[in-house]
């Protein structure tokens, strides 16, 4: 009897013999391979729609089952390049060392004089002829002299630093209860207002009488609406004082409002760029803020010492002045009558340029034509409202 094997059938003869051997085998080379984990692992994986691979390509489900070890591989960060300390590309500021005879601004206040100072000393940081000495106290004002009272404190302060200018900035503190001859006064009554004016005029006083100029900074919006209402009040009786000794007031509202007056937290910096000005408070100031302060104060400093940035040229490599280097000299300008742009003189000439290539006229314009006999000018040649006639050559022969 012949025994007739076909191709199909002869594997699966094979199939039915050598896996078992396989099997047997591998358990062999490792009997701790668990089977039944990897059957949990295979009921607990999803199969994913075509929903799924559409909207979220990438997104997988966690296997949550406790026999069954995930392996997460974790993708390498990119690696965040190093800035350089270049103080060219990263824009820091340069800070020049202050000559010797450096002119001092002092600043005194309370904390809104302590953020002008912050802003000051950066706005001047390139200056070297011009020192900023910050005496300043956040809680102080006008009000409580019991804490601090400034016009004694602002005496023995000139006679320290001996100043070439002061700027001021209270009043933010001083909306509260004035003990005035051992009786309270409550805010903005009669005796109150009238005791504020002294005190305002007696800081004013100590400034007149050591001969020194002042800026008296006026208080900002703040995030309160009775609390900018009162700042505009105070505003309002500095600057009058001010302005009636002589001094100069500097105005810083519409820096720190809108264009209904209201407060802001953010607005434009000193360069234009929208930015953070006020702290969460509704009170503080942000870096950016102190540097805008700073910016309505700086002009009237630098105008009122007459000491200005120094010239590139003056700079040692070091960043201090050269004494050997001289100031450029400035000439006096001589007052010439003026002259016209049609002047044939101009250019020591007595006739005009290209005189004979301009054609003559007869002064009559197109409008004169028009109007006194009706009558238009011709359109140029080749003009979309050339209409003229023209007659067709005829060919020769």
């Amino acid at each position: 009897m012949m025994l007739i094997v076909t191709r199909s059938r002869l594997a699966g003869l094979i199939t039915k013999c050598l896996l078992p051997l396989l099997a047997a085998a591998f358990l062999i080379l490792d009997p701790a391979f668990n089977y039944t984990n990897v059957a949990q692992a295979q009921e607990t994986r999803e199969r994913r729609s075509i929903i799924d691979m559409i909207f979220r390509p990438n997104r997988r489900k966690k296997v949550t089952n406790a026999n069954t070890s995930v392996i997460r591989v974790k993708r390498p960060r990119r690696k965040k390049s190093k800035t350089t300390s270049d103080p060219a590309v990263t824009g820091a500021e340069i800070e020049i060392a202050k000559l010797p005879d450096a002119k001092k601004v002092m600043v005194i206040g309370d904390f809104m004089g302590s953020a002008l100072a912050d802003g000051l000393e950066v706005a001047f940081a390139p200056d070297a002829g011009i020192v900023i000495d910050k005496r300043t106290d956040g809680s102080s004002g006008l009000v409580r002299t019991d804490h601090l009272d400034w016009p004694q404190t602002l005496t023995t302060y000139i006679g320290e630093v001996k100043p070439a200018m002061i700027v001021i900035m209270l009043g933010a503190n001083d909306r509260q209860q004035m003990s005035i001859n051992g009786k309270k006064e409550k805010y903005q009554t009669e005796a109150w207002n009238a005791e504020y004016e002294k005190r305002i005029a007696a800081i004013i006083e100590i400034a007149k009488q050591n001969k020194t100029p002042f800026l008296w900074v006026g208080l900002p919006a703040f995030s309160s609406p009775s609390l900018s209402a009162d700042a505009a009040i105070l505003n309002n009786l500095y600057r009058v004082k001010s302005e009636m000794a002589g001094g100069e007031f500097i105005d810083i509202w519409d820096g720190f409002a809108d264009e209904n007056g209201k407060f802001i937290a953010s607005g434009s910096d000193m360069n234009g760029q929208p930015v953070r000005l006020r702290g969460s408070d509704g009170l503080s100031f942000t870096k950016a803020g102190k540097r805008k302060v700073a910016f309505y104060v700086e002009k009237s400093i630098r105008k009122l010492i007459g000491v200005g940035v120094p010239a590139i040229s003056q700079l040692n490599p070091a960043g201090t002045i050269d004494s050997a280097a001289t100031s450029p000299t400035i000439t006096n300008i001589v007052a010439v009558p003026p002259i016209s742009l049609v002047d044939p003189e101009l250019d020591g000439s007595s006739r005009l340029l290209d005189q004979a290539s301009v054609p003559k006229a007869s002064g009559i314009t197109p409008r004169d034509k028009l109007i006194e006999k009706g009558e238009t000018i011709d359109a140029p040649e080749g003009r979309v409202d050339d209409f003229k006639w023209k007659p067709v050559a005829k060919p020769a022969g």
